[in-house]
């Protein structure tokens, strides 16, 4: 018994979210709150982190992040989709245009990934590299030719 007491503890002590989440469905459960709407602050909680991060992030490193905007968008789109999917007057025509949005924000947020500013090389020799804790900071770098190449 004390083994799988100790198992059970150990994985607890690791996968944390699975505790915070039965503990989210019982509290759910106990208050008699309707399900879709314990969801929708979940999301909106969800945003005001991401906007709460977002501005942190704005403030130590004075950069914007497009990625962080996008993701904004996306979970704020999701809270009105399911917002109007639990509605009995449902209008698929807004649930789809919504999803079409989300879609659409999601190849952005994959294209803002993929073309991030990290490293730029300029020639076979030069690499321009921004600095992620100053990023008004270029650093140079130029490679030394080898007679061996």
């Amino acid at each position: 018994m004390k083994k799988a007491i100790n198992k059970i503890r150990n994985y607890f002590s690791t996968n944390f979210e699975v505790l915070a989440g039965i503990i989210i469905f019982i509290g759910i459960i106990a208050s008699g709150k309707d399900f879709y709407k314990a969801i929708i602050f979940m999301l909106e909680f969800i945003v005001i982190m991401e906007v709460v991060k977002m501005v942190s992030d704005f403030i130590k490193k004075e950069t914007l992040r497009l990625r962080y905007v996008i993701d904004i968008f996306i979970i704020f789109l999701i809270r009105d989709v399911i917002i109007l999917t639990t509605n009995k007057n449902r209008d698929y025509f807004d649930i789809s245009f919504l999803l079409f949005v989300i879609f659409v924000f999601f190849i952005f947020r994959i294209l803002a990934i993929k073309f991030s500013p990290g490293v730029i090389k300029i020639s076979k020799d030069t690499v321009i590299e921004y600095d992620d804790e100053r990023p008004n900071k270029k650093v140079t770098t130029t490679k030394e030719s080898n007679s061996d190449e």
